[in-house]
């Protein structure tokens, strides 16, 4: 008898329906094969299934041919979602299962082997993948049920183990599906872990970073061990502007299929955070392997990568940052094809403005020689640095501030100056392709940055002592469009440009 199940599988980040046919044959020598383009967990869910099923009350036909077929046979299967939807295809084939609406059903999940349903990743690209196909039922596993949930408009039955799938299918009566989780009341107050009401003193730093939040812009911290860089860094996600619930589900399904969303999460309600140590390699950062993956810049889509001791990170590894950084995508190629994965994040680098650390630190005496000193800085190359919109130094602090209570405005008020200035840019930019200055084009960049004679002759001095680059000229003026928009100005004037330049330290090399 031949039956068919719906099921899904992952490729990048989308999901597509697969449609597992069983068929199961008296005639022949008795075996149990999967076709289908299926890799190596695929192909050991034929011990899985066999034991699952007979654990669980019901018979398997040990005794025919068992062929499973997975459609698109030209699309590599992968991993153990597949185990339930083939288990259920073999009991529909042997009639030990009746339903008559099984096609409207897609069904995801690992068995155990004594018929226990366990969670599997990649269920919120699954379930945006089954609406999309018009299939509105979708059985899940326990656990990965809240997740599933939080797509409208597909019912999300969850169930525990093989015989709770055949009873849901079977009974019509006994089909309550879980309620739709409401995202949006959670999006609209996310749990913040880090507040800036904790960083003593670094007011031109904390500037700077809400400059930076405002209009999406890489900032590179300059400064001796402990002086904060890092802590400065981890609560730059507090003062972003809340996810939109689109933003929201791209970061899910990021995390989905990685398999690094929390248990029992519905969707990721902070923008993300990722510092990866500086010993990372080139697929673990841009993303790839044999079985390609998001890397660290993917999995900081809409948020924050932070790169500490930046001039210690591989210069390649390094390298390959220039095209995420400009194009906010990352294309993985493969004899079998290509993936691209999102990669629209800003990057946080801290580093040490000396091998020693204290080269700018009045209290700490440098030991570096001044050679050292300009390896250690000619370790990020220019295209790089260019890419890099704003350089702030970030001093120790003095003794009294150190010895002081907190005085700091809290995440929150800061937050809300950056929600009006990204509300700004969002109007401007209507229709554009783009939401914040950072990402402006030099077309529009000629459009958005009107100067007056004062702010052009600032910009034209600091061309020339300076010795900018055209990219760090653009960088100037966005990083200038961001200060305006904060103080809801249209026109750049010449205090704006003024911050903006004092936000090139790297340039200046004000430590030499």
């Amino acid at each position: 008898m031949l039956a068919s199940v719906n099921s899904c599988a992952i490729h990048g980040i989308d999901a597509y329906i697969v449609l597992v046919e069983a068929d199961i044959s008296p005639a022949g020598f008795p075996h149990f094969t999967i076709v289908g383009l299926p890799d190596t967990a695929v192909q050991e869910s034929r011990e899985r299934v066999r034991a699952a099923i007979r654990n669980s009350g019901f018979r398997f036909p040990s005794n025919s041919r068992v062929t499973i077929n997975l459609a698109p046979a030209d699309i590599r299967k992968e991993g153990p979602s597949l185990d339930l939807p083939i288990a259920l295809g073999i009991l529909a084939a042997t009639g030990q299962l009746n339903c008559e609406d099984l096609d409207g059903w897609v069904l995801v999940g690992e068995l155990a082997l004594d018929g226990a349903v366990r969670p599997v990743s990649g269920i919120l690209p699954m379930a945006l993948g089954a609406r999309a196909s018009g299939k509105l039922r979708f059985a899940v596993p326990v656990s990965n049920a809240k997740e599933a949930a939080v797509v409208e408009g597909v019912e999300v039955y969850p169930v525990a183990s093989l015989s709770d799938a055949v009873a849901l299918l079977s009974s019509a009566d006994s089909r309550t599906p879980m309620p739709r989780e409401m995202v949006e009341e959670l999006l609209a107050t996310p749990p913040y872990e880090a507040d800036f009401e904790d960083v003593k003193g670094q007011e031109h730093a904390k500037r700077a970073l809400e400059v930076a939040a405002a209009g999406g812009h890489n900032l590179l911290m300059i400064g001796p061990p402990g002086s904060g860089k890092t802590m400065l860094a981890r609560r730059l996600p507090s003062i972003m502007p809340p996810m939109t619930l689109e933003e929201a589900l791209e970061v899910t399904k990021l995390y989905s299929i990685s398999g690094l969303l929390p248990p029992m999460t519905s969707i990721m309600t902070v923008r993300p955070f990722r510092a990866p140590h500086h010993t990372v390699s080139n697929a673990g950062l841009i993303g790839g392997g044999s079985v390609p993956r998001p890397g660290e810049v993917s999995l900081a889509h809409h948020g924050v990568l932070f790169l500490d001791e930046l001039p210690e990170f591989k210069r390649d590894v390094l390298e390959v940052l220039r095209q995420p950084l400009e194009d906010g995508v990352v294309t993985i190629s493969r004899a079998s094809g290509s993936l691209a994965y999102p990669a629209r994040f800003t990057l946080v680098a801290a580093m040490n403005p000396c091998p020693c650390g204290f080269l700018t630190d009045p209290s700490r005496q440098c030991t570096c020689a001044p050679s050292q000193v300009q390896r250690y800085l000619m370790r990020i190359s220019g295209p790089l640095l260019d890419r890099i919109d704003m350089h702030v130094e970030v001093p120790r602090l003095k003794q009294d501030e150190l010895m002081s209570r907190p005085n700091s405005e809290p995440s929150a008020v800061i937050r809300e100056r950056v929600k009006r200035a990204r509300e700004i840019q969002t109007l401007r930019f209507r229709g554009k392709g783009i939401y914040c200055n950072a990402h402006m084009p030099p077309k529009l960049i000629r459009q958005m940055c009107v100067m007056d004679e004062d702010s052009k002759a600032l910009l034209r001095a600091a061309i020339t002592q300076l010795g900018l680059s055209a990219r760090a000229h653009d960088r100037i003026l966005k990083v200038a469009r961001t200060i305006a928009d904060l103080e809801g100005k249209e026109r750049l004037e010449a205090s704006h440009v003024a911050e903006a330049i004092q936000y090139r330290s790297m340039d200046r090399k004000l430590w030499n």
